[in-house]
């Protein structure tokens, strides 16, 4: 069964940047999507950024385009998200998370194995 850690987040200042990571362990996962979503209380959980299994395919939500940055190193079964730019408004949990397709997705219900979260806090 794959396992999803994240880690990299924290408390910055407004404009400063961070790089989230997700580590996967057991069965590998370079077969497959990934993605990182939000959460902020009360908040329905949001997608944020995805990639597809070859790193060739990426999607982002428009409030993050041209700030955050998806990659993946597969043989190591890595997940990435660096934030540049960051805004009060970008403070959440941030949750790494595999898909079922190969694919780049946007949908919440495509993926499967879900991480436990980072926590992101952007002060302004």
């Amino acid at each position: 069964q794959v396992q999803l850690v994240e880690s990299g987040g924290g408390l910055v200042q407004a404009g400063a940047s961070l790089r989230l990571s997700c580590v996967a362990s057991g069965p590998t996962v370079s077969n497959f999507g990934m993605g990182w979503f939000r959460r902020t209380p009360g908040n329905e959980r949001e997608f944020v950024a995805a990639v597809s299994s070859t790193g060739s395919q990426s999607y982002y939500a428009d409030s993050v385009k041209g700030r955050f940055t998806i990659s993946r190193d597969r043989p190591v079964n890595a997940l990435y998200l660096q934030m540049a730019s960051l805004r009060p408004e970008n403070t959440a949990v941030y949750y790494c998370a595999v898909s079922t397709l190969a694919g780049a997705t946007v949908t919440a219900q495509n993926y499967n194995t879900w991480g436990q979260g980072t926590q992101v806090t952007v002060s302004s």
